[in-house]
């Protein structure tokens, strides 16, 4: 019987060669591999890469506690071609009840030679492991980068969306790849007040159910007092969307301690109930892909300098949010009116013209009708992917 390639460093297939990342250095070329292929596109933001690094680090990131993954480069003529990772998160599978290796980190040339060659890795290392279907692009949890990008590539995708050249729906669908779920982004004009019906519902639901802002706290202290609760509410919020794996403790101690102390809390609402529970949860930023830009993504010499200034502006014209979530218990109770009528006058007072929101599935309808109270447009579309991996 023929030794499967799949299990030495380096499959020859045709011109095409797939390495597999082993060492540090290999690591790092895989995450500037991305910033090379779109060294010429206005419209790609660069991730932090400490980020990156730490996200493939398993003494940092604890979803590398129990996820398995192998991340692949592609060779031609010497030169990296393209990237992805496989990885497998047996708590989501579990949760789901499937076998689903998932790809993310995807990237490529023009070339369907080599994105073959890609999705081939992916699909024998998930067959090596059990797996029956590949799925992507899609990363650890729901916090990383997921869906590809099939409308709005005239528009800059900022630090927590996927951005990918046009040609690449092309290449998956070559592959035999087909649609599993689409997202839809939103980009709403920012009212010249607060419409009087949303104030309204607003001020009845912190009435009628005895809830409340929390605000004029230290941010350390709101961190420390309501952080981990906040991470809870979206956990169970989010625990019936596409793909979605409940967190662990570590995972959620580590999501606190690497965005809270990040955010300008004038753009974070907590909504707390009478037993002074989190029971909403909306989370926002300036957007600051113009910084990342200007640095490549890299904090020194000066990146961290261009980042700071961002996050810190006192005035800009475009916001990115970034989630809302709303305890399931709490639902149709008017905790969004509320997350509205706190974060409008913010949006006013930094002279904020536009807000972009992150993937809504397209089957989301509840929090799609949030938007569409507002001018809006919806500008960007991108798709989760699936295959059987014996087809």
């Amino acid at each position: 019987m023929q030794k499967n390639l799949y299990l030495r460093p380096i499959v020859r297939i045709m011109a095409i060669e797939i390495k597999k990342v082993q060492s540090s250095a290999d690591l790092r070329r895989f995450i500037r591999f991305a910033n090379q292929l779109y060294a010429d596109s206005p419209f790609y933001c660069p991730p932090l890469f400490i980020d990156e690094l730490q996200t493939f680090n398993k003494k940092k990131n604890p979803s590398l506690e129990f996820c398995d993954f192998q991340c692949f480069l592609a060779y031609k003529n010497g030169e990296i071609v393209g990237r992805i990772c496989a990885l497998i998160n047996p708590v989501a599978n579990e949760h789901w009840n499937c076998k689903k290796v998932r790809f993310g980190w995807a990237d490529f040339v023009d070339d369907l030679e080599v994105s073959k060659a890609l999705f081939d890795a992916v699909k024998e290392w998930g067959k090596e492991r059990g797996m029956e279907q590949m799925n992507g692009p899609v990363g650890f949890t729901d916090f990383d980068h997921q869906g590809l990008l099939l409308e709005g590539f005239e528009y800059v995708c900022p630090m927590a969306s996927l951005y990918n050249y046009p040609y690449y729906q092309k290449h998956f669908e070559a592959y035999g790849l087909t649609k599993e779920a689409d997202w839809v982004e939103y980009l709403v004009k920012t009212p010249t007040e607060v419409p009087e019906r949303l104030a309204r519902i607003s001020e009845i639901s912190k009435t009628r159910y005895k809830l409340h802002v929390v605000k004029d706290m230290p941010k350390k202290e709101i961190i420390k007092r309501y952080g981990e609760q906040a991470i809870d509410t979206i956990d169970t919020a989010y625990s019936v969307l596409y793909n979605y794996q409940p967190l662990t403790k570590k995972q959620k101690e580590y999501y606190v301690n690497m965005y809270f102390p990040l955010i300008n809390f004038d753009f974070c609402t907590f909504v707390v109930n009478e037993k002074d529970e989190v029971v909403g949860a909306g989370i926002g930023m300036p957007d600051i892909t113009k910084a990342l830009q200007k640095c490549h993504g890299k904090l020194f010499p000066f990146g961290w300098y261009h980042i700071l200034k961002a996050l810190k502006a006192k005035r800009f014209t475009h916001f990115n949010l970034l989630l809302i979530a709303v305890r399931p218990d709490y639902r149709n109770t008017g905790v969004d009116a509320i997350f509205f009528a706190e974060q409008i006058p913010m949006a006013l007072k930094y002279g904020m013209q536009t807000t972009e929101t992150t993937a809504i599935l397209e089957t989301n309808n509840s929090n799609r009708a949030n938007w569409e109270r507002f001018e809006y447009t919806i500008h960007k579309r991108r798709r989760a992917y699936i295959k059987d991996l014996n087809s």
